[in-house]
């Protein structure tokens, strides 16, 4: 049982479960019928996406500093009532099923979704590796 940190649109693991994209936007030019089949994600779920505003900021990031000023932004974000339960559900559900959540960006050490395993972790959840 666990979450997988993945990469959409990377092959899936055998036994990964659902697919939940934490992406501010749908794949550009795939059919939204396609999103599965193309490994992207089976659920779109924007609630643990960065805000535009913020997500605007973290990809002109360049150095140490300003990834840590769009961590501490997202954590705070990710500290919103509405965010911290969706965070405390899916840790929840990590200790009874298999499921993944991703974001497209290449480089796990600078995308959101480190961060999200890091408040996931803090939550109790089951990661798979």
């Amino acid at each position: 049982m666990g979450i997988r940190i993945v990469q959409l649109g990377s092959d899936r693991m055998p036994d990964e479960g659902l697919r939940i994209g934490t992406v501010r936007r749908p794949p550009r030019g795939v059919p939204k019928a396609e999103f599965a089949s193309r490994n992207y994600y089976d659920v779109w779920f924007p609630n643990l996406a960065p805000s535009a505003e913020l997500m605007a900021q973290g990809k002109t990031v360049s150095n140490a500093a300003e990834w840590a000023s769009f961590s501490r932004h997202f954590k705070a974000e990710m500290a919103t009532p509405a965010a911290s339960r969706d965070l405390d559900l899916l840790a929840a559900m990590s200790r009874q099923s298999n499921f993944s959540i991703g974001c497209y960006c290449d480089d796990e050490s600078r995308c959101h979704r480190s961060v999200l395993r890091q408040l996931l972790i803090e939550r109790g959840a089951v990661l798979t590796e």
